[in-house]
């Protein structure tokens, strides 16, 4: 049984040649060319592993190639799933343990790597990497980019949501995947910029060279005179009893399965985090026809954008603030999940919690910089500068400006006299603004004349697509900070032409006129889902808070195009006019919980070194044994020796051993590893030259 989108309300879905392989003696189909885990995923495969310890399935995490949980065995050899395009008739199979050696070396000859020069090397490309590369290349300079997709735009591909900023400086307004396209044509128009993609920055090394695992295949040195470093961030992980079971996976890993490669990965979620990152998961999960079944966050509000928190919560999908996930439980793969709020210290109150029937838990609790690169580069001594997420983590509109600035500033280690903007660093810098004060809004007057806009905004963020559209110049940002941080507002004429509607990244604008029939008014609402409404159609109606008002009545719809954006006028009483902010698009069954809480809580079980298996318990048993004042020392029970580097449980090491009395300002760092990605030995010998090996 597959499991594919076909529809998409903002997506175009194309199914591409199908093609045959086998898993585990199944005959399957899928897509060729798409990622062997897309295609196992999408024919209902969870595990791709054991693991050594306990037998225990591995699913995917990442979807990224930056862990090991979704290696299988293809052809006889391991191989990242994530990072393998399938080809017909290939042999898959479960990875049992660790993988075997093959009998014999391939006898195939051995090259040299391949020899690449050039001035500035940029590891990324993403906004960030990608305006750098631009800018060097308009100044002059030779540039390599190197990114491990296979096209530009960074997790731009993955989002189908509009995005907020500035029209001017980053295409506030425009959906993430469509300012990827744009800069993509920007990245092939740039003078002097070459692009490699489907590869990876391996390693950075003391004499002036970057080892490249180019197409996942072959090897390949770079010589650079400088290096920017927009590799992006890694998601972070969480630790709680189930925390790696099948299923449990970071958002960035959903939206790739859900929007990049149409996988329909899930039928009921729960989302953890209530940052943009968990925000956006949500709705895209929705979009792609998936059941939410809540939000859940220990903060005691939304850290997102508040407009994207208020526009989840009138699709009907609830927000648990102030709660913390109990446990994940299921046999072999995520069968449910069990939540509840927390006291004061931040403890689980297990007498309130409940569970739900879920089979996919998606982690959006922040994000690492991939910054070591970075690291390394100055530890040689070769002009270095970070951009984007690499150097801190914010939105894409300001990376964008970021990247600029990054390619300025590189220009002028390299000797040129290359001027950087104060405006740019100005901009960028209220681009990257947290969310400011919330305001209340006064009710505007309502007339039978003619419709006016109703803003549902009420958050400074920075924002501006609303006051660029309105062709009588009606909208104005107005506030005390001056700058696209303020709140629209509106003076002047309406022609309900809907452009201020149809643009708003965070679905925050509305029409609304009274009727000509008494106690009845008119509003525009914007809906980004596939839908059926006839005129005469009722449909159930929100408030920006998610508080259902009731049945309105369906009077017209429009479709804008460029903005991919439907356009609902319904017919409602008059005292909800200011209130309608949108339609319910998900029952009220779908969220509810289980009659009974069930659950078996066990916390120190809960996996820290994803890769070694690792628990709270181990950590702490060794902490309390031992005097630890260096991370290296907990390599003892193999921390961070797995397949990931270390990158998923070095942040969350710490915090674990501060329980056991230590304090983590006094540890010493985990020494990097000089490789950041697994390198097959024939691919460093090059043996898959000339298309003897693939």
């Amino acid at each position: 049984m597959t499991a594919r989108i076909t529809t998409h309300p903002i997506l175009n879905v194309r199914q591409g040649e199908m093609v045959e392989f086998w898993f585990d003696g199944r005959k399957m189909q899928g897509q060729a060319g798409e990622m062997l885990s897309s295609a196992l995923t999408a024919n209902g495969v969870k595990a791709f592993s054991q693991h050594r310890s306990g037998d225990a399935p591995q699913g995917i995490f990442c979807a990224n190639g930056q862990c090991a949980q979704c290696t299988v065995i293809v052809n006889g050899l391991p191989v990242k799933s994530c990072i393998t395009p399938l080809e017909a008739g290939m042999v898959v199979e479960t990875l049992r343990h660790l993988p075997k050696l093959p009998a014999a070396a391939p006898n195939l000859p051995v090259h040299p790597p391949k020899e690449l020069t050039c001035d500035v090397l940029v590891i990324g490309a993403g906004p960030s990497g990608i305006r750098a590369a631009v800018e060097l290349g308009q100044l002059g300079f030779s540039v390599i980019v190197v990114d491990d997709k296979a096209e530009p735009g960074g997790k731009l591909v993955l989002q189908t949501h509009k995005f907020f900023g500035s029209v001017d400086d980053c295409f506030a307004g425009t959906r993430g995947h469509v300012i990827a396209e744009i800069l993509q044509e920007e990245l092939q128009q740039a003078p002097g910029v070459q692009v490699m993609p489907g590869s990876t920055v391996a390693a950075v090394y003391s004499d002036g060279k970057a080892a490249v695992f180019e197409e996942n295949r072959l090897y390949t040195h770079i010589t650079f005179r400088g290096i920017i470093v927009a590799a992006g961030a890694r998601e972070r992980s969480l630790v709680f009893p189930g925390n790696d079971l099948p299923g449990v996976y970071g958002a960035g890993a959903f939206q790739t399965l859900v929007n990049r490669d149409l996988v329909q990965a899930a039928q009921r979620v729960l989302v953890v985090g209530c940052g943009n990152v968990g925000l956006i998961a949500a709705y895209h999960a929705l979009q792609a026809g998936i059941n939410v079944v809540g939000l859940v966050d220990i903060a005691s509000e939304v850290t997102g954008y508040k407009v994207h928190g208020d526009k989840i919560k009138r699709m009907g999908v609830p927000i648990y603030l102030r709660h913390t996930v109990v446990c994940v439980e299921g046999e072999g793969a995520v069968e449910r999940a069990t939540i509840a709020p927390v006291d004061e210290a931040g403890r689980p109150l297990l007498d309130e919690a409940q569970t739900f029937a879920v089979d996919t838990v998606l982690i959006a609790v922040g994000l690492v910089p991939v910054d070591e690169y970075f690291a390394d580069a100055q530890e040689f001594g070769f002009p270095v500068v970070k951009t984007g997420d690499a150097d801190e983590i914010a939105e894409a509109s300001s990376a964008m400006l970021g990247g600029r600035i990054a390619g300025r500033k590189m220009a002028r280690l390299l000797g040129m006299d290359a001027v950087i903007p104060t405006e740019w660093q100005e901009k960028m810098e209220i681009l990257k603004s947290r969310p400011g004060q919330t305001w209340e809004r006064s009710k505007p007057e309502l007339s039978q004349e003619s419709f006016r806009p109703v803003f549902h905004c009420v958050q400074e963020i920075p924002c501006n697509p609303c006051t660029t559209v309105c062709r009588f110049d009606s909208i104005k940002l107005k506030g005390e900070t001056g700058t696209i941080m303020d709140l629209p507002e509106f003076e002047g004429r309406c022609i309900a032409c809907g452009l201020c509607v149809a643009i708003c990244p965070g679905l925050a604008i509305t029409l609304a006129r009274l009727s000509e029939k008494p106690g009845l008014a008119e509003v525009v609402l914007p809906h980004e889902f596939a839908n059926t409404y006839e005129p005469g159609s009722q449909v159930t109606l929100c408030d920006i808070d998610g508080n259902v008002l009731g049945q309105g009545t369906v009077l017209a719809q429009r479709f804008f195009k460029k903005y991919n954006t439907h356009l609902i006028t319904v017919e409602i009483p008059a005292e909800w006019a200011h209130s309608a902010a949108g339609i319910r698009v998900q029952a009220p069954e779908m969220v509810e919980p289980l009659p009974e809480a069930r659950f078996e809580y066990l916390p120190e079980e809960g996996i820290v070194c994803r890769c070694e298996r690792v628990t709270v318990g181990e950590i702490l048993a060794f902490a309390r044994e031992n005097r630890v004042e260096d991370l290296n020392q907990l390599k003892a029970i193999r921390v961070g020796m797995g397949a990931c580097g270390g990158k998923t449980c070095s942040v969350l090491v710490p915090r674990i051993l501060a329980q056991a009395g230590i304090d983590p300002k006094i540890l010493a760092p985990t020494t990097r590893r000089p490789v950041a990605v697994e390198i097959p030995m024939w691919a460093i010998g090059n043996q898959g030259l000339g298309g003897e090996r693939q």
